[in-house]
């Protein structure tokens, strides 16, 4: 029989917390994973972690973690400015990685990290994997099929609100520090694009391909947050609206916003609009269309009623038993991308490159809104 991946987790923040510890300690994983070691800066968040999951080795060092870990891959969950630095060290160190959200913040970081991977005969899962998706698998053979006639534009995106301000487990109790949601709003990193508008993006590209050019207006709508009774100055746009430019006449608008009630706000698979009809969600023209694990779905409490959460979130790989009752499912989804293509050779498709290619997406709209200027697209997937 195989070893357990030897795993570790960087970040004990709120994801982490919420579901990327309680997911790879459950102990139906044992014979595939073992979870070995966590890493934070904060001392008393990583101790309170470790003990709580019964992980032996919790350390506040990364470069220490990397040297005595013992681990064979990592999932970084730490604030995405700081994945590309933490993301060269670890394959470096010879480790493979699963990203949380995006594994850079410019297209030129995402090359270096593909290429020294390669060199080093690592593998890298870029979440989100959208395109694991059942419904969002056949949204793309739908469109291909001529479904709804000739696709002329689609709608996607989406808004966090004060979501990261309210997050219940920021505060760990008495004698415990707070997780501070500040880098959210700073640069490098933060804002809704990289932050939420990545999932829209991923759905959207895997069903539709990829981009060829992007034209954006950005800017900061919500000068300050508030968290634990201290103002958080903002520094990263939080207002973006974008158009995607797909070829041949076909094009797409995606936002990532400061607002909290925006309808589709969190439909990160997107509404496409044909000649003969329209996709919205989960609905084809008002009715929801049929897809592999939708029996499943339904039986859900919300009915399978969210594209990104809930009953259809039971239906990605490695989603069973208790897993559906522990968040963040499908980051988790994710993360067994990558242990079962290092254990067993089987590649994901949410690959280094389809991120690559979003992150060039968010860097292009970014210039494009600085400079007035339509930015061309150089990457694929």
């Amino acid at each position: 029989m195989k070893a357990p991946l030897k795993f570790g987790v960087v970040g004990c923040g709120t994801v982490s917390l919420r579901g990327l510890i309680p997911h790879l300690a459950e102990k139906d994983l044992a014979d595939r994973v073992q979870l070995t070691a966590l890493c934070d800066p904060i001392a008393d968040r990583v101790e309170h972690a470790a003990h709580a999951y019964g992980v032996p080795q919790a350390f506040t060092s990364y470069e220490e973690f990397l040297e005595k870990g013992g681990v064979d891959a990592i999932t970084i969950a730490s604030p995405i400015g700081v994945h590309f630095e933490q993301g060269m060290k670890a394959l470096e160190a010879g480790k493979h990685i699963h990203f949380n959200k995006t594994m850079s913040v410019t297209t030129e970081e995402s090359d270096k990290l593909i290429d020294l991977a390669a060199k080093k005969g690592l593998k890298i899962v870029s979440s989100p994997g959208e395109m694991l998706r059942p419904h969002n698998i056949a949204v793309k053979k739908m469109l291909a099929d001529g479904v709804i006639g000739d696709v002329t534009w689609a709608l996607a995106g989406a808004a966090f609100g004060s979501y990261h301000e309210d997050e219940p487990e920021r505060d760990l109790g008495t004698g415990l520090t707070p997780i501070d949601p500040s880098w959210y709003f700073r640069k490098p990193g933060g804002g809704p694009l990289f932050d939420m508008t990545v999932y829209a993006l991923h759905g959207m590209t895997g069903i539709l391909g990829p981009a060829r050019a992007v034209t954006a207006l950005s800017g900061i709508r919500i000068p300050e947050r508030r968290f634990a009774e201290r103002v958080i100055p903002t520094e990263a746009d939080d207002n973006t609206l974008m158009l995607l430019d797909f070829g041949d006449g076909l094009f797409a608008m995606v936002y990532g916003t400061a607002a909290g009630a925006v309808k589709n706000s969190l439909d990160f698979s997107g509404t496409y609009y044909g000649t003969r009809g329209k996709i919205e969600g989960l609905k084809l023209n008002g009715e929801y269309f049929d897809y592999p694990g939708r029996d499943i779905a339904v039986t859900a409490p919300d009915g399978g009623t969210q594209p990104g959460f809930g009953g259809n979130e039971w239906i990605l790989p490695n989603i069973e038993g208790a897993h559906r009752q522990i968040g963040e499912q499908h980051v988790f989804a994710d993360i067994m991308q990558l242990v079962d293509w290092v254990r067993d050779g089987k590649q994901s498709v949410a690959t280094a490159e389809h991120a690559r290619h979003v992150v060039e997406i968010v860097e292009a709209a970014y210039k494009s809104a600085a400079t007035g200027q339509r930015q061309a697209l150089r990457t694929i997937f």
